[in-house]
């Protein structure tokens, strides 16, 4: 009797091992997870956190700039909302698109160490987006007759047409700033472009208080303080880099840059077009608007819901950004399961974020209009389009994160494919329907423009990105490397 006791203790004894050594590692493991979560959210914050900061900071200077013209009158801020965000705010979604081409390919290089391919490609971006702003000039010069022909009261568009030409100095800091950011980001240098921003909108807010209420230039005077606070950002940065902080990437001007133009262009032109068909959408938004009845307010509402969207905008954008980085090392690493780790973190934390912000939206519909103007029934127009802003803000959260991973993997033409068809083949129509044949004003051409524009872009790019072969992606990236390479580049 005692030794069958024995016996099964002993047969019991047995049993519980492989139990202990399952736990043992089943707890490994998740240790092992949560510590691999960890490094890639520091990884991934050490690009987001300044790049946050960075984007709120240049786009804040749109923002501030406004609402220093709103409290002059309504048909100020209906003016300089149109240029900002439809004149200006075309060019600049343009030249962040185009320099993203940066993203992809000095993401790879950096990750692969071919360092001094890294200035050259920058080089290459200068010229191209240069000569793209030059050609785009006629929308500056013709503002008052483009926006009178879509619809715009007349003296909204006048006014309008002053303040665009007073623009064209910001509109070409765009080509000189955003390749000197994207050749800086994907180095992980972004304290540096943190400070120079910090820095550029400090002094923004003093020149727009001294141009507007000391020195009453009006609302010219406002919109020539973008100019200053534009340049003086790109200096400071280009001072950085050729001064000795970049000393491996930028070894000088070349006449390498003057190379592959053609493909570097066509790069450029798919990621500019990947990202402007969906920053122009919320655009023609407001043009749209525009001829609805009570124009003026009903312009004032949407452009200060877009301000504010275009502002929290930022921060998914900055997770595109540390995604296209992220995502661009690892390939050109050659690590593939790597690179989809990184971005499904990206998404998640984005998201994280987004929830956030949008709950804060509806907690203060009731304040956020005062920011911009003190006209009520501006006030009012912008709490009844609380509701769609926030959810504008939540799926924002998630489809720039799912771009930036396009980026990183070089697949700009496709999700331009897919922003064309969603935005402007579905999109479009339906809010027309809504604003229009069902009478639901701006809310209904809000309303139709998210549900069938956004929400479907970002459901097609979750599909995308789930069933794409990462390592296949990895080896895609190797070659990428060496086709972009100038021919005496070599590993340092």
């Amino acid at each position: 009797m005692g030794r069958e006791k024995q016996d099964e203790a002993g047969g019991v004894e047995k049993a519980t091992i492989p139990l202990l050594k399952d736990q043992n590692a089943a707890e490994e493991k998740e240790g092992e997870i949560k510590r691999e979560i960890w490094m890639e959210t520091k990884k991934l914050w050490r690009i987001v956190g300044p790049a946050i900061f960075t984007r709120v900071s240049t786009y804040a200077i749109f923002v501030i700039t406004q609402a220093f013209a709103g409290h002059l009158g309504e048909l100020e801020l209906a003016a300089i909302s149109i240029v900002n965000n439809v004149i200006v705010g075309f060019n600049y979604g343009l030249f962040i698109g185009m320099a993203t081409a940066l993203e992809t390919l000095c993401g790879q290089a950096f990750g692969a160490k071919k360092y001094d391919m890294l200035g050259v490609y920058l080089q290459r971006s200068w010229i191209v987006l240069f000569l793209c702003s030059i050609l785009l000039l006629p929308m500056y010069f013709f503002a008052t007759p483009i926006l009178k022909f879509f619809g715009q009261p007349d003296d909204i568009a006048e006014l309008s047409g002053t303040i665009a030409l007073w623009a064209i100095p910001t509109h070409f800091s765009f080509a000189f700033f955003f390749p000197i950011n994207r050749f800086l980001q994907c180095q992980l240098k972004n304290m540096v472009i943190a400070i120079s921003s910090g820095v550029a909108l400090v002094v923004h807010i003093f020149v727009c208080w001294l141009f507007v209420y000391r020195l009453n230039l009006g609302v010219v005077g406002a919109i020539a303080t973008a100019n200053v606070s534009w340049w003086l950002n790109g200096f400071i940065l280009f001072t950085y880099i050729t001064c000795g902080g970049c000393p491996l990437t930028w070894t000088g001007f070349s006449m390498e840059a003057f190379t592959k133009l053609w493909e570097f262009t066509k790069l450029s032109a798919s990621s500019g077009i990947m990202l402007c068909l969906e920053n122009w959408y919320y655009r023609i938004l407001i043009v749209m608007t525009g001829n609805l009845e009570n124009a003026k307010t009903v312009v004032d509402s949407m452009s200060i819901c877009m301000s504010i969207n275009g502002l929290e905008m930022m921060v998914p954008l900055a997770f595109f950004a540390g995604t296209g980085v992220r995502v661009a090392n690892e390939l050109g690493a050659g690590k593939g399961k790597r690179a989809k780790f990184a971005m499904v973190i990206s998404v998640t934390q984005s998201l994280i974020v987004g929830i956030i912000i949008s709950v804060l939206i509806l907690f203060l519909h009731n304040q956020i209009g005062w920011i911009f103007s003190s006209s009520e029934n501006v006030i009012k127009s912008v709490n009844n389009l609380s509701l769609l802003l926030a959810f504008s803000i939540l799926l924002n959260s998630v489809h720039p994160v799912l771009s930036g991973a396009a980026v990183g993997s070089g697949w700009q033409s496709l999700v331009a494919f897919i922003n064309l068809a969603c935005y402007y083949f579905i999109g479009l129509p339906l809010g027309f329907i809504m604003g229009w044949i069902f009478n639901s004003g701006v809310k209904g051409i809000w309303a139709g423009m998210i549900f069938g524009g956004t929400a479907m872009q970002t459901l097609l790019l979750i599909f995308f990105t789930m069933r794409c072969n990462w390592e296949k992606e990895a080896q895609k990236a190797s070659m990428s490397v060496k086709k972009w390479s100038v021919s005496d580049a070599r590993p340092v």
